[in-house]
């Protein structure tokens, strides 16, 4: 099996299967032919003799994947069209073959893995990262919340390691996404080359040394400050904190969607109790209310295309989100 698209690259290298987006413009952005593409190719060799172990990396040297294709599921909320739930729901049909997949998957994290990329990496058996390793779910940022599964796993990160993320979409290095439980092991640049070879063989190789420390390993205002129990709290205590970075995280925090944040923490305390099939589901319910919204159609030119970092949310302020605006997103 060897298949060249514009997007994809598919193929069989040796006893490996190899995945690679191909949008490196684009840092690796997904579509729904990529999405359609990739469960194809795990349905293909899940069964074959000739692949031992499956690869998913991607083009360039920018980063793996740098989520979905934003601007078309803007564009298809704008046009009425059911394009992006199309999207989601086959994405979250992906993720869980990734997590269930019978054979090891090696999803290599390099550079800017965010949102989707995540979603298409963080549910493998074996995720490595590298030096310049940054992993994200920015969603709150234009109007959504983290999806592809990932509260299933920021849900159980050590203290409020995974709260800290989900919230204002901090990028963890690979000492701090090891930690977080979005990756597993460090594999350094110059030790690439050897890996790949190892995996054409049909082999995962054992992985020594211990994680570097992450940015964040010392940063005790995160489990001092996301311990409350509102979003307002939460809030208050970061911009009153006297360390800088955790006033630095208050004033990311207010400038997210309000509803974002508040759907977004129940959900990511709630998850550490759910399996990955229940949040996918709720991923798939959440994603009809939030489609339904205004915030996604506006956060996205504000924070992505026009820039102006000025959105216009609804509702506007933390204290104007009630409990039964949240209430809703879990309910029905």
């Amino acid at each position: 099996m060897n298949q060249t698209e514009e997007s994809l690259v598919i193929r069989v290298e040796g006893r490996l299967g190899r995945i690679m987006l191909n949008r490196p413009r684009q840092i690796n952005a997904l579509t729904l032919p990529m999405i359609d593409g990739i469960r194809a190719a795990l349905a293909g060799w899940a069964d074959d003799p000739a692949v031992d172990v499956v690869l998913i990396d991607g083009a360039g040297e920018r980063g793996l994947c740098a989520g979905a294709d934003i601007r078309a599921l803007r564009q298809s909320i704008l046009d009425g069209s059911d394009e992006a739930m199309t999207f989601l729901a086959d994405e979250y049909v992906m993720n869980k073959a990734l997590a269930d997949y019978p054979k090891p998957i090696v999803a290599d994290q390099r550079g800017i893995t965010f949102g989707g990329g995540l979603g298409v990496s963080a549910h493998c058996s074996v995720r490595i990262v590298a030096e310049d390793s940054q992993l994200a779910m920015p969603e709150t940022l234009i109007g959504l919340w983290p999806d592809v599964g990932i509260l299933h796993l920021l849900g159980r990160s050590p203290g409020q390691l995974g709260v800290h993320a989900a919230l204002i979409g901090a990028r963890l290095d690979a000492g701090d996404a090891i930690r977080a439980g979005l990756a597993d092991h460090f594999v350094p640049a110059d030790a690439r080359p050897a890996l790949l070879d190892a995996l054409r063989a049909g082999v995962v190789p054992e992985f020594a040394g211990p994680p570097p420390a992450g940015a964040l390993q010392q940063a005790s205002w995160i489990d001092e400050c996301y311990a409350f129990a509102t979003a307002e709290e939460i809030l208050s205590a970061l911009l009153a904190h006297p360390d800088p970075a955790a006033q630095a995280a208050g004033q990311a925090l207010a400038g997210m969607a309000p509803l974002s944040v508040k759907v977004t923490l129940r959900a990511v305390r709630a998850a550490a109790s759910m399996t990955l099939a229940q949040v996918l589901a709720q991923d798939l319910r959440f994603a009809a209310h939030f489609m339904a919204r205004p915030d996604l159609p506006e956060g996205i030119p504000a924070q992505v295309v026009d820039k102006d970092r000025n959105p216009r949310w609804q509702p506007a302020r933390l204290a104007d989100v009630s409990d039964a605006d949240v209430d809703a997103f879990f309910t029905g």
